[in-house]
């Protein structure tokens, strides 16, 4: 899925504060951080400032990188932010954790028209869809799935991953991401939420 920062200049400013925050906390250069990402520097710098609104590839390309869920740069208690892409859309609708992960649920669509690409997640990351309306091809570029109405989707998105709604009608699901909790003590931190 991609998303775009919260409309309000306040909202791009705090998102912008909070991927610099993970950022150096992690010792990343903005330079090593954008090549990581394969986002252009002057675009990261300009998230970190809060004067570019990031789609949502962007910032899961970014987050994948810093090895923190996307919720971790969007969410703060008591919004509900609504991200877009290239064709997808969604709403976060709750963000919960227990010992082994940090999950995030949202409500999706899938507009008609060209796919979405996806960058990879951070290692382990699973995507999980179930399809409401329309039907749903999504999942790893070099194998999506397709699925209708009462169908489900699941992949591991530590890959590039599609999303796009099979024939003119957009597809409503929901989404649920899962972020393993690292193992090691040195792997990067996966905030609670």
């Amino acid at each position: 899925m991609t998303a775009a920062a919260p409309a309000d200049d306040r909202g791009a400013r705090e998102v912008g504060r909070r991927i610099r925050s993970l950022r150096t906390e992690r010792g990343i250069s903005l330079s090593e951080l954008a090549r990581l990402a394969g986002v252009g520097k002057a675009t990261l710098s300009g998230l970190e400032n809060g004067v570019r609104n990031p789609r949502l590839e962007t910032l899961y390309a970014i987050t994948a990188q810093l090895g923190v869920p996307l919720t971790a740069v969007l969410a703060t208690p008591g919004e509900t932010p609504t991200l877009r892409g290239a064709a997808v859309g969604g709403t976060l609708l709750e963000v919960f954790s227990d010992r082994e992960a940090t999950y995030e649920l949202y409500r999706m669509w899938v507009t008609p028209g060209p796919a979405q690409l996806s960058p990879a997640h951070s290692s382990g990351v699973t995507e999980h869809v179930t399809v409401f309306s329309g039907v749903l091809r999504a999942g790893p570029v070099d194998a999506p799935l397709t699925a209708g109405p009462g169908g489900y989707l699941r992949w591991t998105s530590d890959v590039p991953h599609t999303y796009a709604a099979v024939g003119e009608e957009e597809v409503h699901a929901s989404l649920l991401l899962r972020y393993p909790r690292p193992s090691t003590p040195d792997s990067r931190r996966i905030p609670r939420m």
